[in-house]
């Protein structure tokens, strides 16, 4: 999605306008009220969110049994329409149906099980520890539905980024307003046209559009606001859900590192890296995003890494089934730009006809140079050379926090040095990506790199309210008289003694 831009709304009457030979005279309280009247009339989403709210305000959503028939149906959704979803991301992004398959369809319906195997569980009460003051009382976390609920996704897994926090959102009582990314267009046609006949419309809805829609659908109030993609559309976003102070989750994405150590099996580290970095064509937000390492290893890994990138996708990937393309020419010319950083060591053909950048490694980058200022997000791999690890640690330290941090090294004691001494939204040792595939790790980013976390009960998690519950009886006022006023020193200490957190495991001798 591009950038988001507000519009006063056009009008034929309006401050400043004459009517009828007149000129238009308004106070401020009447010229806030024409432009809130205004917006409500012209925004194109208010009625569908009325029908929306009403729906949650009714309670339809909170029968677990009501969640469960919208997950399985969703879970239908998945296999009947799998041979559509296929050709769909074939043609967005040139997928193969293995990379579909592992990375999108079954992804996402490994949540969807994950979810219906333990919602029983999750949605349960959970009973809390009590002081003296509570001990004959019920204190407990009751796990609300938070409301009406927006999910905006990102077109380079549209089927994953959009499906998986869906599944969270239903199973914690939601209604959702989804919103696919309109540049992978031909799976925004399959959501669309899709979803609404497994879904129930009472409670769902798909709203499609660029930036000019999104913005649209952005003045409206929502009680939270799911988005994955860019930091700049990201900001907007967050601008937009503070006029309505909607708490939200912000999927962004960064410069994830991936340190090689001098002491690793250079082959393994090489196809694991080449894997992770040049599926889906490098459009994935934990890709490593560059390799840093010295210039020993250097030497060491690129054959590896070129011995690697051939028996994947041959001697010439263009003609490779299993290499994607850029999604359109916009982000071609983008990637295309930073082949002008550093030196093409392996790679480096373009075809801008096809969207295609071949599998690609630079070396003798700069840090200065374009290609480590932005995230790539294309199938480009720079290496970035430092002296040892405590510089490659403090250089990874020195940039903000990526959405991933990867480490390659025979010895533990550096990849636990990597995890340590540096921050990420997530980490894995020895592969990269694997940490994604388990629905018991969370994901999600840190400071500039995204805030929140989904994935199995996290994704629960987020979209629940966990609401502190206490139940009293109505007798036993005796007790309370003690908080009551006239306050009194004697009930100060008698109620301190019976509220008060003590301090465990610990031995005073006097």
């Amino acid at each position: 999605m591009g950038s988001l831009e507000e519009a006063e709304p056009a009008a034929t009457e309006g401050p400043g306008r004459e009517r009828a030979g007149r000129p238009l005279t308004l106070t401020p309280v009447n010229v806030e009220g024409w432009r809130y009247c205004t917006s409500k009339l012209m925004n194109p989403y208010s009625g569908r969110l009325k029908s929306l709210r009403a729906a949650w305000l009714s309670g339809k959503t909170r029968p677990i049994e009501y969640r469960k028939k919208q997950l399985e149906a969703l879970g239908r959704f998945l296999d009947e329409k799998k041979s559509d979803l296929f050709h769909a991301l074939h043609e967005d992004l040139r997928k193969s149906a293995f990379e579909s398959e592992i990375s999108e369809v079954a992804f996402t319906k490994n949540e969807v099980m994950e979810t219906l195997n333990n919602l029983d569980s999750w949605m349960k009460d959970e009973y809390m520890s009590k002081n003296l003051a509570t001990k004959f009382d019920s204190a407990f976390i009751r796990k609300d539905p938070i409301g009406v609920v927006l999910i905006i996704s990102a077109y380079n897994y549209p089927i994953n980024i959009a499906l998986v926090p869906l599944v969270g959102a239903i199973a914690a009582g939601n209604c959702v307003v989804l919103k696919p990314s309109e540049i992978s267009s031909s799976t925004e046609r399959v959501l669309t046209e899709g979803l609404p006949s497994y879904l129930d419309p009472e409670t769902f809805a798909v709203v499609t559009g660029g930036p000019e829609e999104t913005t649209k659908l952005l003045e409206n109030k929502f009680d939270y606001i799911f988005f994955t993609g860019s930091r700049n559309v990201g900001k907007i976003i967050m601008t937009a859900a503070a006029k309505h102070v909607t708490p939200l989750t912000l999927e962004l994405g960064g410069k994830n590192p991936c340190y090689v150590d001098e002491s690793c099996d250079f082959q393994n580290a090489a196809n694991r890296i080449v894997w992770g970095k040049f599926l889906n064509a490098g459009q994935t937000c934990v890709a490593p995003d560059y390799v840093i390492c010295s210039i020993t290893t250097r030497e060491k890994l690129m054959p590896c890494l070129q011995k690697a990138m051939h028996e994947f996708y041959g001697s010439n990937p263009r003609e490779s089934p299993d290499f994607g393309r850029l999604v359109n020419n916009r982000s071609f010319q983008r990637v295309r730009a930073l082949l002008k950083s550093g030196q093409v060591a392996i790679g480096g053909e373009t075809d801008e006809s096809d969207c295609y950048i071949a599998p690609t490694v630079l070396v003798d980058v700069k840090e200065s140079e374009p290609v480590m200022q932005e995230e790539v997000f294309g199938p480009i791999l720079p290496i970035f050379t430092v002296a040892d690890l405590d510089e490659a640690i403090q250089f990874i330290k020195r940039r903000d926090p990526p959405l991933a941090a990867y480490a390659f090294s025979s010895n533990s004691k550096v990849v636990n040095q990597v995890l340590d001494f540096t921050s990420s939204g997530g980490f894995c040792g020895n592969d990269i990506l694997m940490h994604m595939t388990l629905v018991s790790l969370p994901f999600g980013g840190v400071g500039y790199s995204g805030f929140g976390k989904y994935h199995g009960k996290f994704t629960f998690d987020t979209f629940t309210h966990y609401r502190a519950s206490l139940l009293r009886g109505m007798g036993m006022e005796s007790l309370n008289t003690l908080r009551y006023p006239p306050y009194a020193n004697r009930n100060l200490g008698l109620l301190l003694s019976a509220t008060s957190v003590r301090r465990t495991g610990m031995c005073t001798l006097q």
